[in-house]
């Protein structure tokens, strides 16, 4: 990623408005402007030139979806912030897949709340095909009984196994690249950033929507968390998870302290500038967050929520997300 500004405060303000006037006019903010803006310009002029374009190109209806723990624990991958890699010491549940009636249960308690989307979510680097196929099964029961939209987040696929899960009912495929390909190796050591951008490609390929974020806080800088949205931009995705880095106790990031909240309005700010109209979405650590963090965030570009619980991690708490999402001016 090139920058044509000096990254400082004399610039940011310039650098800002050039960024801003690309997002809303259907060009792409040069990356090197929005990483000046987001490092330099004060934080609530950042956000609010951030809300300005939420409001000129993204959609005003919320979004929200939650996820099913469908087989947890024993990964053979060594992705550092997880629980549920065999190669760490978190003690996260192990259990196979929990079966189609469960999803189905769970699906159709998320449809009577007015939640549009239900993700089927396992651990492991990519299903055994006897498993893939009973989730292929699951998920087109899920659609057909609860009417609920359903994805899938099952790792490493290829694009027959992906054509495998629309077939059966699946619309939107979730693979987080996680962080920019600069910084992929610290965080993991057993599959590659390719390996990911592979699996993004073959979800285009096989007719899916691509949802694919990220974590922040995990030892990289705001320079490669711009560099990330500017991969994710150019991999045409629809929706983009926001995780912050819940450490958990266990894993090699369990000591890492907890990202700022103006660090993450400035994330949320810059990912709004360099892609206009997606979804940007809270994830993991949204718990966490301060009400004034919470609303920042919502103002400036979060469109859309993963709600309940994570994967091992508490997620939100429904009635109050509503209102938060209510009082943002969005509708659900």
């Amino acid at each position: 990623m090139s920058c044509r500004y000096e990254l400082g405060a004399d610039e940011a303000e310039k650098a800002l408005t050039e960024a801003a006037e690309a997002a809303v006019s259907g060009g792409r903010a040069d990356a090197g402007a929005v990483l000046c803006a987001a490092a330099y310009a004060p934080v609530e002029k950042l956000a609010e030139t951030a809300a300005a374009v939420t409001s000129k190109c993204a959609s005003r209806r919320f979004e929200m979806c939650s996820i099913i723990n469908a087989k947890s624990g024993a990964c053979p991958e060594d992705c550092k912030w997880c629980a549920q890699s065999a190669r760490h010491g978190a003690n996260a549940p192990v259990f196979g897949f929990v079966g189609a009636e469960e999803c189905v249960k769970r699906a159709a308690a998320c449809a009577a709340r007015g939640v549009s989307r239900f993700s089927i979510v396992t651990s492991g680097r990519k299903p055994s095909p006897k498993d893939l196929a009973e989730i292929a099964r699951a998920a087109a029961q899920v659609r057909e009984r609860t009417g609920i939209r359903v994805c899938a987040s099952l790792g490493l696929l290829s694009a027959g196994e992906l054509a495998m899960l629309r077939d059966a009912g699946v619309d939107r495929y979730h693979c987080n690249v996680e962080t920019a390909p600069s910084f992929f190796a610290n965080v993991c050591g057993t599959h590659t950033f390719e390996d990911k951008l592979r699996t993004l490609e073959a979800v285009h390929e096989a007719g899916l929507e691509l949802c694919s974020g990220g974590i922040f806080g995990m030892g990289e800088s705001l320079r490669q968390r711009v560099e990330m949205a500017e991969v994710l931009r150019s991999q045409g995705v629809c929706s983009v998870p926001l995780n912050i880095l819940c450490p958990i106790p266990g894993t090699p990031m369990e000591h890492f302290e907890p990202m700022p909240g103006s660090e993450f309005v400035r994330t949320v700010a810059a990912f709004r500038l360099m892609m206009p109209s997606v979804r940007l979405r809270f994830a993991a650590g949204q718990a966490a967050m301060s009400g004034e963090v919470r609303a920042a965030a919502l103002k400036c570009g979060v469109n859309s929520a993963i709600v309940g619980d994570m994967l091992t991690t508490p997620g939100s708490v429904f009635d109050r997300d509503v209102m938060n999402f209510r009082a943002a001016g969005y509708l659900l």
